[in-house]
């Protein structure tokens, strides 16, 4: 159904000729557009300086997450090897760079797993039947019902039913030129040890393994655990994979070897800190230029940065630019970037004068390593990620002044907003009481326009009368 105020502007323009309707809308887009086009264009500098404040928070991210990740790898740590493979070697595990190597490795034992298997019986097959009844596999503790009947009365359902048990010990059949026979293996460590027993069904018996070997089961191979020296230090394990001796280092031991000392070391970087610097500084310098842009002065707005005259961002190119200054050893002859030829341009760019830095390479490589990249990160000493990180931290407070920022562009967006609706229903508003005016002045212009006709015709009555 059609509004009042729509029935009225459809209804005007009848009678005095003066289209009204286009009248009422051409005086509300002249009092409207020039309101509405203040707040559209104050809403569309406030998004774009939403945008870039969330465009120079994410590239920081960007670049300490960057930095963070070149640093973890092996390009500057190198990868972790072993001198002896045949002995033991090893790999690098996910989430950080092994710290403690060189290391001295001795591996006295590895770690073997129970074996047990049954007396080899002539002519029988996989299909052979076992007998009926139950048994109970135990192993560090846990039991679990091996159930034989009809259904899977034979040497493979045997060893399937022991495989389901998931006590994570492994039955096998196997036949050869003595006959076929039941073999079982359990996990390798000495914790693992398991036993098989018969509880019913005198047949099933002659599979049963209770610590003591019999005319129709035997023992086979002993669980151990395997023991290693590191460092002096001697460790058990139930595996000869071990991965929590060394953290983020997995070592695979092949073969025991008493006496025998593998050196476990880091192979040398492939990537060198005079790479690392030149990374560095061109990374930093493309976070600095993108806020140089932001932020830049034109001789008008339309040459200026959206972000131009924004307190945040000068908070931020400051603390950036103190991280040159910022000590990342608490002692030695080299304790902050600046020793080593990195300084600052005008416009806040850096500059990295390689033959000092080459010059503190060839005097200290150690030291300088350990400046950017220490093998254990500390308060005193951060190395380059840990300053990075620190940084980012300070500029990111939930309180700072890039958090402010967001904060005021996001309440103008808001109230901008309310401004746009507050508008659109002064518009309405006015729109029907201009309306309103022009339908009662056409109410009155047609009324006139009646008096107007019949006075004519009154008049023209009287002409005709007096000839």
């Amino acid at each position: 159904m059609a509004s009042v105020s729509s029935s009225i502007t459809t209804a005007l323009g009848v009678g005095s000729g003066i289209d009204t309707k286009a009248l009422v809308t051409s005086l509300v887009a002249a009092t409207r557009d020039p309101k509405q086009s203040v707040i559209t264009n104050r809403q569309s500098l406030n998004s774009s300086r939403i945008s870039a404040l969330a465009s120079a928070s994410s590239s920081l991210d960007t670049f300490a997450n960057a930095l963070n990740s070149l640093l973890a790898g092996t390009g500057y740590s190198g990868t972790p090897a072993s001198n002896d493979p045949s002995i033991a070697t090893v790999g690098l595990l996910p989430g950080g760079v092994p710290q403690g190597l060189p290391a001295q490795l001795e591996v006295r034992q590895l770690a073997s797993a129970r074996t047990l298997a049954s007396t080899p019986v002539a002519g029988a097959t996989a299909a052979s039947a076992v007998g009926q009844g139950e048994m109970t596999l135990t192993v560090g503790g846990q039991s679990a019902t091996i159930n034989i009947t009809a259904a899977n009365n034979s040497y493979s359902g045997l060893a399937a039913a022991i495989n389901a048990s998931g006590l994570g010990v492994t039955a096998s059949v196997i036949t050869d030129t003595q006959g076929t026979r039941l073999v079982m293996k359990g996990a390798t460590g000495a914790a693992n040890d398991f036993s098989l027993t018969s509880v019913s069904g005198p047949d099933l018996a002659q599979f049963a393994w209770d610590g003591a070997d019999s005319a129709t089961m035997a023992s086979m191979a002993t669980p151990k655990d395997a023991i290693i020296s590191l460092d002096g230090v001697e460790q058990h394990y139930a595996s000869n994979t071990i991965d929590t001796a060394i953290a983020h280092l997995r070592i695979d031991l092949n073969k025991a070897a008493p006496g025998t000392l593998v050196t476990l070391a880091s192979t040398e970087p492939t990537t060198t800190m005079r790479d690392l610097m030149v990374e560095f500084v061109d990374a930093y310098n493309t976070l600095m230029k993108g806020l140089n842009t932001a932020s830049s002065s034109g001789a008008d707005v339309s040459t200026s940065g959206v972000l131009n005259g924004e307190a945040a961002i000068r908070d931020m190119k400051r603390q950036l630019s103190q991280m040159t200054s910022s000590a990342l050893s608490s002692s030695g002859t080299y304790r902050t970037l600046s020793d080593i030829g990195v300084a600052t341009n005008r416009d806040g760019t850096l500059k990295l004068d390689t033959e000092k830095l080459d010059k503190a390479i060839a005097a200290n490589p150690a030291a300088i390593t350990q400046m950017l990249n220490p093998a254990v990160a500390s308060a005193s000493n951060p190395g380059l990620a840990g300053l990075m990180d620190a940084t980012r931290d300070r500029i990111q407070l939930k309180d700072g002044a890039l958090a402010q920022a967001r904060n005021k562009y996001e309440a103008l967006a808001k109230t901008l907003s309310e401004q746009l609706e507050k508008l659109d229903t002064q518009m309405t508003n006015y729109e029907a009481q201009l309306t309103t005016v022009y339908s009662k002045m056409e109410t009155r212009l047609t009324a006139l326009k009646a008096t107007q006709s019949y006075l004519e015709q009154q008049i023209e009555i009287w002409n005709n009368s007096g000839k």
